[in-house]
């Protein structure tokens, strides 16, 4: 298995869901700001937009990291890192699973580059909607799903660090807390300790 990535970019994810999976995996380093880099064919193979991160595991070549999340959570992790399939607690899982690019990282994005919201109008509803849902999701909880952790934590974890890194988590005792135990954990710090190139 190959993970194309780069530091501090969304590829701390993937790192951190194959450090929680317990597989081998080889790292190549893109250089996503060069603009006269040259991509291999097997990393364009496998994102076809020249972005991270992106993995490779034998015939299986795709990009997007909440699709490789659940890719390896399903094939390595089953059980443990994802609800089966006729598990009921799967709905939930998808959902939380794919909040950060479907809602998160929209309504962020809102936020940070000062675009007017339209709750109506918008899928993601706003930032404060965006934050509200989560916290009412995580609410007593520790992890997403209640008491066991699952690539959904991976993806809206790394989202709530990122969040509180650039000042934009609001003072929310459940937020700050669920962001401290996402940080605590090992395969987490491995994952962080990786980017530091």
């Amino acid at each position: 298995m190959r993970l194309y990535w780069a530091p501090q970019t969304r590829s701390a994810r993937a790192l951190w869901l194959l450090e929680e999976a317990g597989v081998s995996y080889d790292l190549e380093h893109i250089d996503i700001r060069d603009p006269h880099r040259t991509d291999s064919d097997e990393f364009r193979a496998a994102s076809p937009m020249g972005k991270v991160p992106a993995l490779v595991d034998g015939d299986v070549k795709m990009s997007e990291s909440a699709a490789i999340c659940l890719y390896v959570a399903d094939r390595y992790g089953a059980g443990s890192l994802a609800p089966a399939i006729d598990d009921p607690m799967r709905g939930k899982f998808l959902y939380w699973l794919m909040y950060t690019p479907a809602v998160i990282e929209p309504a962020m994005s809102e936020k940070f580059n000062g675009v007017e919201p339209a709750r109506q109008r918008s899928g993601w509803g706003d930032f404060d909607l965006m934050i509200e849902t989560l916290e009412k999701g995580i609410g007593d909880n520790t992890w997403i799903l209640g008491d066991k952790f699952t690539a959904a934590d991976i993806m809206l974890g790394s989202s709530t660090v990122f969040l509180r890194a650039f000042d934009m988590l609001p003072d929310s005792e459940v937020l700050v807390a669920y962001a401290d135990r996402c940080l605590a954990r090992p395969a987490y710090q491995k994952a962080l300790e990786l980017q530091e190139v």
